[in-house]
This record gives C-alpha cells, structure tokens and sequence, in this order.
C-alpha cells in the first residue's frame, strides 16, 4: 500500500512501511522511483545515509522531508515521511 499527496500534477507517492524489512520497503520505493536510480538496498545500506537520498528526489522537493539523523530506527523515520507528504486533516 502507498500513500499519495493530493496534488495533481507532481504526486508524492511513499509506500506505508508497517509489515515491511528496511530492504523490502526500500526495494519498494526504488522501484516507484527507478527513473530516479535510488541506490537498491543490501544488507550493508546504511538506512540513514538511503533515507537523507530520498530528500534529493525532485518529487519531494517541496515536501518536509524528515532528516534521519533525528530517529533511532527508520520505521520511525518512514512513518514521519509518509506523514510528511500525506498530512492529516483536522
């Protein structure tokens, strides 16, 4: 399952990390943005070092895209990127 933003013309699309290893999520997000060439994830991919790469994707630019240095795990740090280009409405 992916979350995507509500805009029309440069959607931001973040697959929903719960169920998933770091390598199968990545490996997930790679192949939403192959144009892209994120690095595929290996048991030695440093997920902090992958994550602050997402930032550098042009679809993302203009969203809050959570730094990873401020998570211990990166489920943490996946959730808040899926929060960050999918926000709540209250």
């Amino acid at each position: 399952m992916y979350v995507a933003t509500n805009s029309p013309l440069n959607v931001a699309l973040v697959y929903d990390p719960r169920g998933h290893t770091f390598d199968s999520w990545a490996s997930l997000m790679c192949e939403l943005y192959a144009t892209q060439q994120l690095e595929i994830p290996s048991p030695q991919t440093d997920w902090h070092k992958w994550g602050n790469g997402i930032r550098a994707i042009d679809v993302f630019a203009n969203e809050a895209i959570p730094m990873t240095d401020a998570f211990n795990n990166w489920q943490d740090w996946a959730q808040e990127l899926v929060n960050a280009v999918n926000p709540s409405v209250n």
